[in-house]
């Protein structure tokens, strides 16, 4: 590994480093994909990696190539010592908002965690119900923590996954392009060929 990316994972794991030493040992990192796109899940990922931990290139997921990403999954998985993913689909994001819906899948997430966290590191969420485990909230989370950048690049991959396998059931759309963000060419198939069964129903009023 060179040394400025050591240099740069050693920072990304200082606040990790500081709650080791304060006699914390297994931290869970919970980060999401998917909050903004106008169709599909959100999806919430969980994971506790390893203190010693050092998988070269994890950083937050919007900052990881697509390719890059899907090899860091692997490799994130084959070191976790557990980890977790919900699914959130867009009926109950219309149902309960976004917030909600989100929040929702950080509890499933620490409920399915085969090995518990003695602590709970999360992006930017307050008012969780992490089921008694202790958690803190991050802003910027996945550029600033280890294990919630691990976390992002599970999500992400997990929700690109999803949204490709939508896309050859509904190809007019360009979901394995855009995800299913709000982008120009996505708005103008939904101006022409309506909403599918995927679309969010409180984030499209605008354009039906």
């Amino acid at each position: 590994m060179k040394e400025k990316e050591l240099e740069r994972l050693t920072q990304l794991k200082e606040i990790e480093k500081d709650l080791y030493q304060k006699g914390f040992q297994k931290i869970a990192g919970i980060d999401e994909a998917g909050r903004g796109p106008l169709a599909g899940p959100v999806v919430v990922a969980g994971v506790i990696m390893p203190p010693d931990s050092m998988i070269e290139g994890v950083n937050d997921s919007k900052k990881v190539s697509e390719k890059k990403r899907e090899k860091l999954y692997d490799l994130i998985l084959e070191e976790a010592i557990s980890y977790s993913v919900a699914i959130i689909e867009q009926d109950v994001i219309d149902d309960i908002n976004i917030l909600n819906a989100t929040k929702q899948g950080v509890t499933t997430v620490v409920e399915d965690f085969e090995v518990k966290p003695d602590l709970i590191l999360v992006d930017a969420l307050t008012h969780i119900n992490t089921k008694g485990i202790p958690y803190d909230s991050i802003i910027k989370g996945d550029a600033k923590c280890y294990n919630i950048a691990a976390a992002s690049i599970i999500a992400k991959v997990t929700r690109d996954r999803i949204m490709r396998q939508w896309d050859e059931i509904y190809p007019q759309y360009g979901f394995s392009g855009h995800k299913g963000y709000g982008t120009a060419k996505h708005i103008a198939a939904i101006k022409e060929y309506g909403l599918c069964p995927i679309h969010r129903r409180s984030f499209t009023k605008n354009f039906v």
